[in-house]
């Protein structure tokens, strides 16, 4: 039976120590008192799941984005080193809300 990560991470304990009470696997040694984060973790290597999910951003250009953080952060140092704390402060805000945006668009 296929099992998604998130399907998994919805499960109770006792459903994912039933499964893994049918599958053997080195990971999965004393899954009986295992709690749910290394239950999970442990499922995941032995089932072969990548374990953690996947978010997209929707409504923005993420590598734009990107590129201007990058250029941001190159001012940064610059204001820093020349102790230009005004600029940095706009750098820094700037730096901000381009992270909250690229935050805000992740579904």
């Amino acid at each position: 039976m296929e099992h998604s990560f998130e399907e998994l991470h919805k499960k109770t304990v006792a459903d994912l120590r039933e499964i893994a009470a049918g599958i053997e696997h080195d990971a999965l040694h004393g899954h009986t008192t295992m709690h749910k984060d290394p239950l999970l973790k442990a499922l995941c290597t032995a089932l072969g799941i990548e374990a953690h999910e996947h978010h997209d951003v929707v409504g923005i250009d993420k590598r734009a984005l990107k590129l201007q953080i990058r250029e941001l952060k190159a001012k940064r140092d610059t204001a820093l080193q020349a102790h230009d704390h005004a600029e940095l402060k706009l750098v820094r805000r700037k730096l901000h809300r381009l992270k909250r945006k690229i935050r805000a668009a992740t579904v």
